[in-house]
């Protein structure tokens, strides 16, 4: 999917400001979409933000607004879930924690359910079905390899036909895994070149053992590519033991929560396919901006 995407601007996305006319028509034109997640010194989440509290910056050049909004904008999520051997005696837990998680949701938005090992199970397609995702969720069974780079790739390729013109919504995948991948056919290269190419944030949750050890090669191999994934798609990347797996979902169901939505009309006119890289800072220098670092521009 091309980072620059078809969007429709909906007078309920924008900000109702005095003096400015939302737009009362819906056109497809190609836009640049944005979640951006705003906190303050101290790291918590700020809301109440004004459009003319951002500017966007392209390559160094600011960048008019087109749209904005907050929070009303609707989420859809893949829960993913590592189901290898290794997570027998830590599955209660990330069930659990998973299913507090499906709950913060609101009626509008929707979740699936993905469970991997060697194999990638859709246990749960999207819907906003509560009961129905926390079935899915407590149906899990652990055994097998870990095939976590084949599931990301997967989950990408179907998240991002979620939402239509009519229908914009913000999408991220919330992976939780204790292991490295041992299994895929698919790398690493693969998966963040196609997360590049989409507009879907990856929040990663790393299970660690309850005492700690040095990280192997493997395992930090792994650790660097979560990283750089999550900090490449406006995510985050967390690490926590299986009793704290509460404490790091609801910090991300908070997130998804207080998040805004930018877009833009690039001012570059260039069909290079090239690298675009994007900054958006807040009027308030005291407050930390992250999103997505940027995308690839269209071909000729």
């Amino acid at each position: 999917m091309r980072a620059l995407v078809a969007f429709v601007i909906l007078a309920h996305v924008v900000d109702q400001t005095p003096n400015r006319r939302a737009p009362s028509f819906e056109v497809a034109v190609e836009a640049i979409h944005l979640n951006v997640t705003v906190t303050d010194t101290a790291n918590r989440f700020v809301t109440g933000l004004a459009e003319r509290d951002f500017a966007i910056f392209e390559d160094g050049v600011i960048q008019e607004p087109l749209f904005f909004a907050s929070s009303d904008v609707p989420l859809s999520v893949a829960v993913l879930i590592d189901c290898s051997a290794s997570m027998n005696d830590k599955l209660r837990f990330a069930q659990e924690a998973g299913v507090r998680f499906v709950r913060t949701l609101r009626s509008q938005d929707s979740a699936q359910i993905i469970q991997f090992s060697d194999r990638i199970t859709t246990l749960q397609d999207f819907t906003a079905d509560q009961a129905a995702l926390e079935a899915a969720l407590r149906s899990t069974r652990a055994g097998g390899a870990t095939a976590l780079y084949t599931a990301l790739y997967v989950t990408l390729k179907q998240l991002r036909d979620q939402g239509s013109r009519s229908d914009p919504r913000r999408r991220a995948i919330v992976l939780l895994s204790d292991g490295e991948d041992t299994a895929s056919p698919v790398t690493d290269d693969q998966v963040l070149e196609l997360a590049r190419r989409s507009d879907i944030a990856v929040y990663s949750i790393s299970l660690r053992p309850e005492r700690f050890r040095e990280l192997d090669k493997a395992q930090g191999e792994a650790a660097y590519f979560l990283a750089v994934l999550t900090r490449d798609t406006g995510g985050e990347m967390f690490s926590a033991a299986a009793a704290g797996l509460d404490a790091v979902y609801a910090r991300i169901a908070e997130e998804l929560g207080s998040q805004y939505t930018l877009g833009y009309l690039p001012t570059n006119p260039h069909k290079d396919g090239k690298w675009r890289r994007i900054v958006v800072r807040a009027r308030d220098d005291e407050l930390r901006v992250r999103h997505k670092l940027g995308y690839y521009g269209p071909r000729s």
